[in-house]
């Protein structure tokens, strides 16, 4: 079953929509949708490493512009649509902690969360709750997601090849250790702040 899960996002990522589907994933990941774009990232570069610069540009940009609707939720939509996703992802005490954790580390907390599998749509909501300001967001998140996508992007356009052969020989080893670290940023929210 994941052997299929893979072949079809590889294949997913050679179609017309790709772009597209990249752009809006990368979108709402910043704000609401649990998933990383890298699902779809990953294949897309695997399957076209010439466009490598292209796709990690397609999700800074369109991950940044979620990130700001997050802000957006959490500033004026906290009440009636933020704290629904708050609850959805179980991290109402994480939400109260965070206030304390923003006080001390503040942009570098952003950019810790932008880089790792931290859910960064609990940042972003929680920025605009907290009136964190929109510029240093918008930069530290520039940077931030960014270098993650970049790297991810140039290190399959550099090593291609053999990391794809890699992923295909360890390919379950690989989805296990991915759900690892995406449950444990959702964990981290719940029960470390």
């Amino acid at each position: 079953m994941l052997r299929r899960l893979y072949d079809w996002t590889m294949s997913l990522a050679r179609t017309r929509h790709a772009e597209r589907s990249l752009a809006a994933v990368s979108f709402v990941e910043s704000s609401f949708f649990p998933i990383p774009p890298d699902v779809l990232l990953i294949p897309m570069v695997l399957s076209d490493r010439s466009k490598w610069f292209r796709y990690a540009l397609i999700c800074t940009v369109t991950s940044v512009l979620g990130a700001m609707l997050g802000y957006l939720i959490g500033a004026v939509l906290f009440e009636g649509i933020g704290q629904h996703i708050i609850a959805l992802y179980n991290a109402q005490g994480a939400f109260d902690q965070i206030q304390n954790w923003y006080d001390t580390w503040g942009a570098w907390g952003i950019l810790f969360g932008a880089v790792t599998p931290f859910p960064y749509k609990i940042l972003t909501i929680f920025s605009g709750f907290a009136e964190f300001n929109i510029v240093t967001l918008i930069v530290v998140s520039i940077i931030g997601r960014g270098f993650r996508f970049f790297l991810v992007s140039g290190l399959l356009y550099w090593f291609g090849e053999p990391i794809r052969m890699f992923i295909e020989k360890h390919l379950g080893l690989l989805f296990t250790l991915f759900m690892v670290l995406l449950i444990g940023g959702f964990v981290a929210v719940a029960y470390v702040f």
